[in-house]
């Protein structure tokens, strides 16, 4: 494998824990929803290299199917969503944004400590694609537990399944067929999601968490 296809597929993989940062550091609900079609966007250019890389055509296939449906048709349906709900535009944190961030880095860090040192034997572009995976992954379910917010939370169990999504053609890929079936999977569960929002909103007049909860403890 050449030095640029490797420098390559390590910036696109990096740049995409980049900007699962990114969305940990938003606070307003319309930037968390442009930067995850943003997160999908950089997910799209590193499947379609990988394709190119290892000559794998059907992952050109992903790479459309991730570029439509989570860089145009989820951040569009998440949009009006918010609109046609009206909930509140900003996002409330379990824990303040620095400590966020800090417990952001310490996830990167033992994802590349913990994924180096488990796969010594593996193709290295592989190995280190996996961490870079695996890294995403941790993000995301970071972003799912510091938010109050459930639209933000939906937005976090999307970039988690981006992570699973670059580890799977990290590590030369899966059968077509379970990748498009994981694609609409993924796509039915954000509907069945959507319609319990409304759901939510119509019956107790919020999507936060928190105030949720409160709920619960006084029906007891």
């Amino acid at each position: 494998m050449g030095t640029l296809s490797f420098d390559v597929a390590h910036l696109l993989a990096g740049g995409l824990v980049l900007v699962s940062f990114m969305m940990l550091y938003q606070d307003r609900l319309y930037a968390l929803l442009n930067v995850f079609a943003l997160h999908a966007v950089v997910l799209a250019l590193s499947v379609a290299w990988q394709a190119y890389v290892q000559h794998a055509p059907h992952l050109y296939v992903t790479a459309a199917i991730a570029l439509l449906f989570k860089g145009m048709v989820i951040p569009f349906a998440l949009h009006r969503m918010v609109i046609r709900l009206g909930i509140h535009r900003e996002i409330e944190t379990v824990v303040g944004v620095g400590m966020t961030m800090l417990a952001g880095m310490g996830l990167v860090a033992l994802s590349m400590v913990v994924m180096l040192r488990v796969t010594p034997t593996a193709d290295p572009l592989a190995r280190e694609d996996l961490a870079f995976a695996l890294s995403v992954l941790l993000l995301g379910l970071l972003i799912m537990v510091t938010r109050r917010n459930a639209v933000s939370q939906v937005v976090g169990f999307m970039s988690l399944e981006n992570g699973l999504v670059l580890a799977a053609t990290g590590a030369k890929g899966m059968p077509l067929v379970v990748e498009i079936s994981v694609a609409f999977s993924i796509l039915i569960a954000f509907i069945v999601i959507g319609i319990f929002l409304f759901r939510i909103r119509e019956r107790f007049d919020t999507v936060d968490i928190g105030a949720l909860d409160d709920f619960r403890g006084e029906r007891r």
